[in-house]
């Protein structure tokens, strides 16, 4: 077994508590014994065992109201029913007082025996949920406190990542790589086990990979001495500088040039940084958090990602679901963005109306979370009384541009119009249409229509080929 549980067995016949505690003990179980309800009910005070094997008919007292008793001292304890005179309604009531298993007289104690594994990955699966519980309560408080939003569901695929989150939490340094595509809350997910951590009093600090320039990129890294290079007024803090003792989150990991991922990985290897025009390196202690919307591991095999950093980031994988995965956890995201935008634009309570969140369960959101928040943002914006209705949720029109064309390309518009006659907004297409733009404003020279975009020439080749663009 993985856990040595402590048993009570009460009965008042003397020879079967001996019977079934030696067998038990063969067995590595802790045993406890008693043959009157109030040594029993002292034995639960004192040690709260796991589980308690009760006779139905004890002296002074019967063994369903000792059932209720060691319920109402430790709930979590969980007890196994045996009686020489049961029957259908005895069973039933035992069940109703939170018994987990009956047996009747005589049995076989290979019956137990299967009946306490049964039991016990029972509690390992109901204390993995408490744990899990735990952990959404803390993790919310501390999101709430600090960036003022929670991770919202309740979902099974929600608890398992939330289990996942709290696991590596606890590890001091492993790295972590969140992967899930634009708009599930790659960044939250790296905020949440960053609080959840030892390092959740040091600072959290974020780098969008796509949105640096390549040529800045080792400055930005690793810092730099005054006069290293041209225009280097000041000595500068690299980001492992920044973020020592707390956590750097790397978005869009998939857009970092080559060069730069082989120095990450020495960074990651070595715990130790180097600022340009410095002979000098300093340790520095930073859990790093990766994040990526595409698959790192089919980007190494075509050697446009280092193959040895996406083994050293890929030893802990957090992969976030898309919003059409957990459909059950619509109508809870639904209530808490109407409560935050209700507050915020000073409005009156709105309720969902049935058809409405009938719409919005049949929707596949490709923008995922980001998009249905976006959705309830601007039917709340729209709503003139205190019910939403499926007339003002505007689905066709809730992309977003991805986060990864981030800022206003310089020479660029800071919005651009979209037709929408056929397919409706569509991001890709957007996102195809943004590209030949700058292309051309740029004479169809890569680097510096990447430089337009704001992000690198790696990025825009990797788009390019995606939209067959070349």
């Amino acid at each position: 077994m993985d856990k040595k549980l402590s048993i009570l067995v009460v009965d008042d016949e003397q020879r079967l508590v001996d019977e079934i505690g030696e067998f038990l003990k063969n067995k590595k179980f802790k045993v406890l014994s008693a043959n009157q309800p109030a040594k029993a009910l002292e034995i639960v005070r004192t040690t709260m065992p796991d589980i308690a094997i009760l006779d139905i008919r004890l002296p002074g007292m019967s063994g369903l109201d000792l059932l209720s008793k060691i319920k109402r001292l430790h709930p979590l304890t969980e007890v196994i029913m045996i009686s020489g005179h049961g029957d259908m309604n005895t069973v039933i009531e035992a069940m109703r007082k939170g018994a987990i298993d009956y047996f009747a007289k005589p049995f076989r104690l290979a019956d137990i025996y299967k009946a306490i594994v049964r039991t016990q990955r029972f509690i390992q699966i109901n204390n993995e949920l408490h744990a899990v519980k735990s952990s959404m309560g803390v993790l919310s408080k501390k999101l709430l406190e600090n960036i003022g939003v929670r991770l919202v569901g309740n979902s099974p695929a929600m608890k398992e990542m939330i289990n996942m989150m709290n696991k590596v939490a606890q590890t001091p340094n492993t790295s972590v790589l969140i992967l899930g595509e634009s708009g599930t809350g790659k960044e939250l997910v790296a905020h949440g086990i960053h609080y959840l951590s030892d390092r959740s009093d040091k600072t959290f600090y974020s780098v969008n990979c796509s949105a640096i320039p390549e040529t800045l990129f080792e400055s930005e890294f690793f810092g730099h001495k005054k006069g290293a290079f041209t225009g280097a007024d000041s000595d500068k803090d690299g980001w492992f500088e920044i973020a020592d003792g707390g956590t750097l989150f790397l978005d869009e990991i998939s857009d970092m040039p080559m060069a730069q991922q082989a120095k990450l990985l020495r960074v990651l290897e070595e715990r130790k940084v180097s600022k340009i025009g410095s002979r000098k390196s300093k340790m520095v202690d930073v859990r790093v958090i990766a994040a990526s919307n595409t698959n790192l591991e089919k980007l190494a095999n075509e050697n446009k990602f280092r193959l040895d950093l996406f083994h050293r980031l890929n030893i802990f994988v957090i992969d976030i679901p898309p919003l059409r995965e957990r459909k059950e956890d619509i109508p809870t995201l639904v209530d808490y963005y109407l409560k935050m935008y209700t507050r915020q634009f000073g409005k009156p309570n709105i309720k969902m109306d049935k058809n409405a969140l009938e719409k919005l369960m049949d929707y596949d959101f490709p923008g995922n979370v980001r998009e249905l928040r976006n959705i309830i943002e601007r039917s709340v914006i729209l709503c003139e009384g205190d019910k939403l209705l499926p007339r003002q949720l505007s689905l066709s029109h809730s992309h977003e541009t991805e986060n990864n064309l981030s800022g206003s390309p310089s020479g660029l518009p800071d919005t651009f119009s979209v037709s929408t006659e056929n397919t409706g907004l569509d991001l890709e297409e957007n996102e195809r249409r943004l590209i030949l733009k700058a292309l051309e404003q740029a004479g169809n020279n890569k680097s510096k229509a990447a430089a337009l975009l704001n992000i690198t020439w790696q990025a825009l080749d990797r788009r390019m080929k995606k939209f067959n663009l070349e």
